[in-house]
């Protein structure tokens, strides 16, 4: 074997080994340990930096800074509040609505980490109707995360503009992504949400919840009360910050759809006039909308930081900067080989872009950061951008295994034990939901990308 073809495993394998390492010990683990890649790769390969992706990190910065203050504002409990009324209004149909409002709520917030307020509500009113809960619960924790993609304020959608502008000649806005993103999603949680309408027994017909059911502990946990929003009173600050956080998401949409609406400055490199990049106007109006709400709805700033909506975000932040300049660092120091390399396979089996990307999102537990490290590499060795956005959804390949937070707080929200972890592990609640989603996504993706964009 070649040197330089050693070299090359022997850098691609401390990329998989600190992915590996920094998503079991989970939190901002993966993007630390990315520091110890880039010391081998910089320090003992003599590797050039890459760039790491600072705009991408400015523009979640942005809109987290923004979604944490609405939560702190008290404006995100009044999403899940109506969210709620509509759920139990039609009761019967949780399996197939959970989802969907689960599915709505990451698409208006850009993240899937709102749905953990909804959860014990949706489990409630399934064991009120003797539906089993795994139905509705796993299926709203995979359409949670089905709907980053589907988000115009989300860091996977912005990202993929932004690569593409930046690998190709192609220049495609925020919604001209989501007439593909958004239909496919979608498509991956009905699907997945009617197929889940038939798995398992009826609690009323499962022998073994029935005969657990005669444990007077466990009945007590199961039906020990409601969890509700239904009835709770908020201050008019709390819709007033709403108002104003959909109005963002509502400008930030226009300002994608109508260029002209955007300013132009000639761009320092090749002095011609260009308008204001999404990433940028993106970042300005998520962070005035924060600032609105920060001075009109009585929130208090010293909490921001401290909200589920924030901590979470910051994380994720955190993970895609160390992960996505690690996998820079080694891409962009061996791209001439590697287009030897990739091209003609790619070119022949372009379905293995969407494995590729699968495999690492699920590495790195990040739709974004898979995006950041996979989509920049294929575009490099010549795959259709028309493919990249096609196969957006495959990005969500953490579900394989059941410890992303919103899967685990679904398992411990279900109090009948329905949702579960099975006894190999891979046999859990989440494992079909997920894969019907994921595949779905693609199949109608791909169709509609070749259909609009080709």
């Amino acid at each position: 074997m070649p040197v330089d073809a050693v070299i090359i495993i022997l850098q691609v394998t401390i990329i998989l080994a600190c992915l590996v390492f920094g998503a079991k010990k989970g939190g901002m683990a993966l993007g630390l340990i990315a520091g110890i890649g880039l010391v081998l790769l910089v320090f003992v390969f003599r590797l050039e930096p890459g760039e790491p992706p600072v705009s991408v990190i400015l523009t979640i910065l942005a809109v987290i800074g923004c979604a944490a203050t609405l939560q702190q504002s008290g404006g995100l409990d009044v999403m899940m509040q109506a969210a709620e009324r509509l759920l139990r209004r039609h009761p019967e149909q949780v399996t197939i609505l959970g989802p969907l409002v689960t599915w709505t709520l990451t698409v208006l917030c850009g993240t899937g980490h709102v749905v953990y307020t909804m959860l014990p509500i949706i489990a409630d009113i399934a064991i009120k109707k003797d539906i089993r809960p795994e139905r509705p619960m796993a299926a709203s924790s995979v359409a949670a995360q089905m709907g980053v993609t589907a988000s115009p304020v989300s860091v996977a959608t912005v990202s993929v503009v932004s690569i593409i502008a930046e690998n190709t000649d192609k220049n495609w806005s925020v919604p001209q992504i989501l007439m593909i993103s958004m239909p496919a999603s979608l498509a991956g949680v009905l699907l997945a949400a009617l197929w889940s309408m038939h798995r398992g027994k009826d609690l009323d017909k499962d022998e073994d919840f029935q005969r657990r059911l005669a444990d007077p502990e466990f009945k007590a946990n199961v039906y020990s009360g409601s969890t509700t929003l239904i009835g709770k009173v908020f201050p008019a600050e709390a819709y007033r910050a709403t108002s104003i956080f959909l109005g963002a998401i509502a400008v930030v949409v226009v300002l994608g759809a109508v260029e002209a609406l955007r300013p132009a400055f000639p761009d320092p490199e090749t002095n011609e006039i260009e308008p204001l990049s999404m990433n940028l106007a993106i970042q300005i109006v998520m962070l005035a909308a924060g600032a609105l709400i920060l001075l009109t709805c009585k929130v208090n700033a010293g909490k921001i930081a401290s909200t589920a909506v924030f901590k979470s975000g910051a994380t994720a932040m955190f993970s895609i900067f160390g992960v996505a300049w690690m996998t820079e660092t080694v891409v962009h120091a061996h791209l001439d080989s590697l287009e030897k390399g990739l091209t003609s396979v790619l070119a022949d089996h372009v379905w293995m872009y969407a494995i590729v990307l699968f495999i690492i999102g699920k590495l790195v537990n990040s739709q974004a950061a898979g995006l950041l490290v996979v989509a920049p590499m294929a575009l490099s060795l010549g795959v259709d951008p028309v493919i990249v956005i096609g196969f957006i959804g495959a990005s969500y390949g953490y579900f394989i295994l059941p410890t992303y937070p919103s899967d685990l707080a679904a398992i411990g929200f279900d109090p009948t034990g329905t949702t579960r972890i099975g006894k190999y592990i891979i046999n859990h609640s989440f494992l079909v939901p997920g894969f019907i989603g994921v595949i779905t996504s693609c199949l109608v993706g791909t169709v509609l990308a070749q259909l609009l964009l080709a």
